[in-house]
């Protein structure tokens, strides 16, 4: 399975260009999941719902199922939290899985970064991470900077950096991008 992050420090406008991408990549014929990492506690059902009560009346897993869609939720209970590649497993094959955070895993990353954060750079010491998007102009790096609004740039450079095509059923096109600068100048 093909799969490629996007990490950032907080409110560095990971989940947006996760949106914009899945929206874009899909649009061009590719399927795409994603793996969100969360650092704290979240319930996808409520309090009060069959499921809810099923979770804490004590089961283990609890699967919803309607004609639209199907949930699985999964109570660790004092197990540790399951590594990546675990998940990964449990997805059912796509063409690409985007990864939002996972900032220390070793898979290939873009990252997401805003002035506004004031975090430093993790692309200056983290050698997974392949290209930023910033909104920003950045300097003195080793991998390509795409404006963070220029979707269409960071998916076709995240496609070929998988090995898919611009669009699904078109040939594959040489080598991936160089550490040419994208939309705006940055670099």
């Amino acid at each position: 399975m093909r799969i490629y992050g996007v990490t950032g420090w907080k409110n560095s406008g990971k989940t947006g260009l996760v949106e914009r991408l899945v929206r874009e990549i899909v649009g061009r014929g590719w399927s795409v999941s994603t793996i969100k990492h969360a650092h704290h506690r979240f319930d996808i059902d409520q309090k009060g719902k069959d499921s809810w009560r099923h979770r804490h009346a004590g089961a283990r897993e609890v699967m919803v199922a309607s004609c639209h869609r199907w949930a699985l939720i999964h109570e660790l209970r004092d197990e540790d939290e399951p590594p990546l590649e675990a998940l990964l497993a449990r997805l059912a094959p796509v063409d690409l899985v985007l990864i939002e955070g996972y900032k220390r895993d070793r898979h290939p990353k873009i990252e997401a970064h805003r002035r506004e954060t004031g975090q430093p750079l993790i692309a200056r010491d983290d050698p997974t991470i392949r290209a930023v998007a910033s909104d920003e102009p950045l300097a003195g790096l080793c991998v390509p900077v795409f404006d963070l609004d220029d979707t269409t740039a960071i998916a076709e450079f995240i496609l070929s950096e998988v090995g898919l095509s611009s669009a699904r059923g078109e040939e594959q096109t040489g080598a991936p991008p160089g550490m040419a600068v994208r939309k705006g100048g940055h670099g």
